[in-house]
């Protein structure tokens, strides 16, 4: 089973910077890893023109673009259709990943870690988004006054490596599947 967990946090918290010291971590235990980012803004990796961008424009619902050192998948979800959700997103992964960080989907419950900056005066999420298991700020002392979850040192990568490391996947003794 591939383990899965989030990223989260406000605009601006730090999330994609902290997963860049994490992924390395991850990839150096040995772990093949995939990342998963959600974005609510509309986008297109396509150029207008070229010749994927004219198969998909001629009607093909999947593109497959294959260069010497890539693969690119591109899905074409019609807008009456509810846009894609995290599984979908998993289903496209390969067999043998052993983990899937996720930045975004922050509505979803699963295993996430919230990136908290209270300088920002901005509200921290973790009583309102689903799954959110422990914090990580740049103010530890501060936020562990604020809540009851772990609370982690952003500034120390291998920390919140390690936390994610060892937390346990969901299995059938937990009720979840």
């Amino acid at each position: 089973m591939v383990k899965v967990f989030g990223i989260t946090g406000s605009s601006g918290s730090g999330k994609t910077t902290l997963l860049d010291q994490l992924i390395p971590c991850f990839v150096g235990a040995g772990l093949r890893v995939a990342g998963v980012k959600h974005t609510h803004h509309g986008f297109d990796p396509d150029t207008p023109g070229k010749d994927s961008w004219r198969m998909r424009a001629a009607g093909c619902a999947n593109v497959v673009l294959v260069g010497a050192r890539h693969l690119t998948l591109m899905r074409h979800y019609p807008e009456s259709l509810p846009s894609p959700e995290l599984d979908d997103a998993l289903a496209v992964l390969p067999p043998d990943t052993d983990l899937v960080l996720v930045e975004g989907y922050k509505r979803s419950d699963f295993p996430k870690l919230e990136v908290f900056r209270p300088a920002l005066g901005r509200a921290p999420l973790w009583d309102e988004v689903p799954g959110v298991v422990a914090v990580a700020s740049d103010d530890p002392a501060t936020v562990a006054a604020m809540t009851t979850l772990p609370v982690l040192d952003l500034n120390d990568a291998l920390a919140v490596f390690a936390f994610i490391r060892d937390y346990p996947l969901p299995g059938p003794e937990s009720g979840a599947g």
